[in-house]
């Protein structure tokens, strides 16, 4: 093949990682007044692609209620084997299975778009499912769904197969999705630790950028450990997880009055008629005879699987656990409600004063007060990049804890589920559901500002994101014990599409940027025309460490010494262009960087006219021995409008190598 005309590079075959009703709301985006819905008319002409398992296209998220057809631009295609299954929500549907021809491998649906798995028809419709009415998991969740761009056009390309997917298959599916020509792209699965020219995300979406096409991919769900990131590329978006503030709820009535509400996903139709409420410590010696027909308490959850099938009406455990085994606690299709240790005494001291009591169970509730909200997931994978250091990632938080959306109607929602167990929508959780979501904010945006780029579109996400929670605190980490989170989790915070689309400067950057970036990492001509996919010679005339982006990351070397300079200096220049009113004037403030002096200069942006180009560097000194010196700190820089509404604010995120680059 290497001799073949018109070869340039090869990818090897690498493991695949896969990584609403509330969401929208969470997001501003059904405000009475929603800026991001109003300018960009929800999205109405935009065309987002989503490279997944496919979609299930009798599901009501892709109706076409109102809706006109595709642009004239639009050259894709619908290969259902009934053609009429695409519409003008559903506007294109293509498979890409040549790596299981070639192996002969026979899968159910591999010859189709039809998603037999519904991680892609979850995705899809995240990003841009219409209005659906009484949409539900079994009663939770109850609400209209909807995605963040619920008029925009949806084109699935199905290139995932589980253990069977290739990396040529997903290259051809961004490939023909940038041909077809799709706005958008959401790839909401990754390849963990391969350099830039292997990756074969980075080398298909090289090119989509090239072609003005958004691209927003997942972070994975690697969880806490520090570079455990995928899709750390410098040219798209890299999006965490987040939680939202939305519970699902179950209650314990006992007697005349008392009652306790916990967790639960249990989806069962009906709530328990009142039977017999027993505390039998941690459940170890709850037999078959002493438990049938009543309501067990339990302490702890060991003895949960066990509840399955021993007669037992229900269960309620008491226990505190962390965001992540709760999430997945309340997930397993047992009658039981997962309760605090606080409200346990409160439950053993009623039972232990009314041994005969009776009570029931009420499934099915959903509240919304929980707090902090977001915070970042525990799963949610943690930065730097490993095959792009010199760049902060994750980029930005989108929702991804328990997201409501579409499901194929013949796959049961859970693996460990009831055959008979079926619904059209289902809740996941992964960074695999915040980037669709985001995927859809970049279609508001792209609509509203349709000759913005690629990276004007990604700084307008990351300088108004939001490093509050709705408390108005530092948005915290599930994942360690809700202290307040990093920019290796965050990045630059939570996305806040209202005000996305009107970031007063946005930091630009194009083709040519991200080439200097990779001269500057030293990769060779060979590996960035394997990016590149372009036989160009004279490559790196301009190599450079210091990308224009949105964010901030200071590397300094651990081992650092130098009789002659003792300090370490480090400097960035960044240019802003305005995309906000023509006359305007712009003044940094810097937070505190713990060991660290930071200056900016010049003190005062002054344009005269939108789209107005201007410079400003600013310099980080690490004045402090290596051995005083902190092992990260953080803080903001923000240009603040003289007399406007904008704010718009990086992150810095300072940091000693953690391993060789």
């Amino acid at each position: 093949m290497k001799a073949s005309p018109g070869f340039l590079h090869s990818i090897h075959n690498s493991p695949v990682k896969f990584d609403t009703t509330h969401s929208t709301d969470f997001l501003g985006l059904t405000a009475v007044s929603s800026p991001a819905w109003e300018s960009s008319n929800y999205g109405e002409g935009m065309i987002i692609g989503v490279v997944d398992t496919g979609a299930w296209p009798e599901s009501d998220s892709y109706g076409d209620h109102g809706m006109g057809p595709a642009p004239a631009r639009w050259k894709g295609q619908c290969h259902f084997n009934n053609g009429s299954l695409c519409n003008n929500k559903l506007v294109g549907a293509r498979v890409f299975n040549n790596s299981l021809i070639v192996a002969n491998i026979s899968m159910l649906c591999s010859d189709s778009p039809r998603d037999c798995d519904g991680h892609g028809t979850h995705t899809s419709s995240t990003a841009a499912g219409s209005f659906v009415d009484r949409a539900s998991y079994f009663g939770y969740a109850r609400g209209t769904a909807k995605g963040t761009s619920p008029k925009a056009h949806v084109a699935v390309y199905k290139a995932l197969f589980g253990e069977y997917s290739s990396p040529c298959d997903a290259v051809a599916a961004i490939d023909q999705a940038v041909a077809d020509g799709v706005d958008v792209l959401s790839i909401s699965f990754g390849y963990d630790h391969i350099p830039l020219h292997e990756d074969p995300i980075a080398v298909a979406t090289f090119a989509a950028v090239q072609r003005n096409v958004f691209v927003a991919t997942s972070a994975g769900n690697a969880g806490t450990d520090l570079g455990a990131l995928h899709n750390g590329i410098p040219w798209v978006l890299t999006v965490a997880a987040g939680t939202i503030d939305r519970r699902f709820r179950a209650r314990l009535k006992i007697g005349n009055g008392f009652s306790v509400s916990g967790s639960s996903l249990y989806p069962g139709t009906h709530s328990t008629n009142e039977s017999p409420v027993v505390f039998m410590g941690d459940c170890a010696n709850a037999t078959e005879e002493l438990i049938r027909g009543k309501v067990l308490v339990c302490q702890g959850f060991n003895q949960l699987l066990s509840l399955n099938n021993s007669g037992a009406i229900g269960g309620v455990f008491v226990a505190n656990v962390t965001e992540s085994l709760l999430e997945e606690l309340i997930q397993i299709l047992l009658p039981a409600i997962f309760i605090t240790t606080e409200d346990g005494k409160n439950v053993e001291n009623y039972l232990r004063n009314h041994p005969a009591a009776k009570g029931s169970l009420e499934f099915g509730l959903t509240s919304f007060d929980l707090s902090p909200a977001p915070t970042l997931a525990s799963y949610s994978s943690r930065g730097p990049s490993h095959s792009c250091p010199f760049v902060l990632k994750p980029d930005i938080v989108g929702p991804g804890s328990l997201i409501l959306a579409a499901w194929p109607s013949n796959i049961k929602p859970k693996e460990n589920g009831p055959s008979s167990l079926h619904t059209g929508f289902n809740l996941l959780s992964g960074t695999s559901m915040s980037c669709p979501h985001l995927a859809g904010v970049a279609a508001l945006i792209k609509k509203a500002h349709p000759e913005w780029s690629p990276a004007a579109i990604r700084s307008a996400m990351m300088t108004t994101a939001d490093s509050l929670d709705l408390s108005n605190q530092p948005i915290k980490d599930a994942g360690k014990s809700e202290r307040t989170s990093t920019a290796f989790g965050i990045g630059a915070g939570h996305v806040n599409p209202n005000k996305a689309l009107d970031p007063g400067l946005v930091y630009d950057a194009g083709a040519i940027d991200y080439v200097n970036l990779l001269c500057g990492m030293n990769f060779t001509a060979k590996q960035i025309r394997a990016i590149t996919r372009s036989s160009t010679t004279n490559l790196c005339s301009a190599p450079t460490l210091d990308l224009n982006y949105p964010s901030f990351i200071a590397l300094f070397s651990v081992n650092y010494s130098s009789s002659s300079s003792p300090n370490e200096v480090l400097e960035f220049t960044r240019t802003v262009t305005n995309v906000g009113k023509g006359t305007t004037s712009y003044r940094p403030t810097l937070t505190p960087l713990e060991g660290l002096s930071v200056k900016v200069v010049p003190n005062k942006l002054e344009f005269s006219s939108e789209g107005q180009k201007l410079q400003f560097k600013l310099t980080i000194e690490n004045n402090h021995p290596v051995k005083k010196k902190p092992f990260v700190s953080s803080g903001y820089l923000r240009w603040t409008e003289d007399g406007g509404d904008h704010i718009v604010q990086s992150v810095i995120y300072q940091c000693r190598l953690i391993y060789p680059i």
